[in-house]
């Protein structure tokens, strides 16, 4: 099964929750970059994955949330027999929420294969407790606003211009750089400006404002990694390091 990428094409830091910080952002969904997941018959479980980068993968954490939420029975039964797969195309570090689309996409498949009949209400609620992006890419909506610390996604209808995806050899964390949003830059937090932009469409935002204006994880990012000062020209997508521009 594809698991998709997203872009964000703005991104606004509104306030803070506790560790957490809450964003106003319209996500959009790329259909042209995707992981592929798949369950292949095997004496044991493992979970392979074709980019040996990732250390910890965040399906392991999708599996516990789903046993912590009663279906350790199925998934152990299941699982004996098979493996999990995943062939990556979408970058690590790089802003395009990889690892939260590879955690809603095992959600779903796991839901329909082993008939669990989870409600999608249910669903959105194992998917907070796994990563701030991973509602998202369960809604199945191809552009949202969204709002609080990511459980908040309204649909939106969009209208987004092609656009040119490039991920610089940078790996970005995206808690370093949002520590750093803290540290250095929440004290020019503009909710208004938040506000406006969601009512906007993409092609619109990406037309009216500059890259630094639409991405409040623009400036504390380019601080961080310098190596990313050639890419100033371009949108940010997220915390990093993935940049795009209009066509």
């Amino acid at each position: 099964m594809k698991s998709f990428a997203k872009i964000n094409v703005f991104l606004k830091v509104v306030g803070t929750r506790g560790n957490y910080h809450e964003i106003l952002s319209r996500f959009v969904l790329c259909e042209q970059l995707f992981d592929e997941i798949y369950f292949e018959r095997s004496n044991s479980f493992s979970i392979e994955c074709d980019n040996k980068e990732i250390k910890e993968n965040i399906i392991q954490k999708a599996i516990d949330e789903l046993k912590r939420a009663g279906f350790s029975n199925e998934l152990d039964e299941f699982f004996s027999s098979h493996k999990i797969i995943i062939n990556k195309q979408i970058p690590i570090g790089a802003g395009l929420g990889g690892g939260s689309s590879n955690a809603a996409t095992f959600l779903l498949m796991v839901n329909d294969e082993l008939n669990l009949n989870i409600k999608r209400e249910n669903l959105m609620q194992i998917a907070s407790k796994i990563g701030a992006d991973v509602a998202f890419f369960l809604s199945g909506y191809k552009a949202a606003n969204v709002s609080g610390i990511g459980e908040i996604i309204e649909e939106f209808d969009d209208d987004v211009p092609n656009l040119n995806i490039f991920t610089p050899n940078v790996f970005c964390s995206t808690p370093m750089v949002y520590q750093e949003f803290r540290s250095n830059f929440l004290q020019y937090i503009d909710v208004n400006a938040a506000k406006k932009m969601q009512n906007l469409k993409s092609k619109e935002l990406l037309e009216i404002y500059k890259n630094e204006e639409l991405n409040d994880l623009f400036a504390p990012c380019f601080k961080l990694y310098p190596q990313m000062n050639e890419f100033r020209d371009k949108f940010l997508s997220g915390s990093g390091s993935s940049v795009f521009s209009v066509k």
